[in-house]
């Protein structure tokens, strides 16, 4: 299945805070933690405790979010299919970012081993 351009102007307005809590309901839910959560958050973005708290708080959109991130240099090996959709196939920026993140988060509530979801790293 392929983004439309709706779908992806739909995924750059979403705000980060608002589909935060959903992230960690899921990962908490299945044994997982909070911390965990932002271990992966900070290997996708370089983003820190302080810095994910700060774009919830300003309620940054999913553009926004990504255009002040640091993509993990290893992310394009982030594949496989989230929401339907296969990863490395998505040509907008912005959608195979935020589909990035959804896949680490739920590799991570499946119980996937921290290094197989940072992709071999151990940061």
């Amino acid at each position: 299945m392929k983004p439309t351009p709706e779908h992806n102007e739909r995924m750059s307005k979403l705000t980060f805070a608002g589909v935060y809590p959903h992230y960690v309901t899921k990962v908490e839910k299945k044994g997982r933690t909070k911390e965990e959560l932002h271990r992966v958050i900070e290997w996708l973005t370089g983003f820190d405790d302080d810095k994910v708290q700060e774009l919830i708080d300003e309620k940054v959109n999913f553009k926004e979010f990504f255009r002040q991130a640091t993509l993990h240099p290893n992310a394009d090996l982030i594949t496989g299919v989230i929401c339907g959709y296969r990863i490395e196939e998505i040509d907008n920026p912005v959608t195979r970012q935020v589909r990035y993140l959804d896949k680490l988060v739920d590799e991570l509530a499946k119980g996937k081993k921290m290094e197989k979801i940072l992709r071999g790293s151990t940061e």
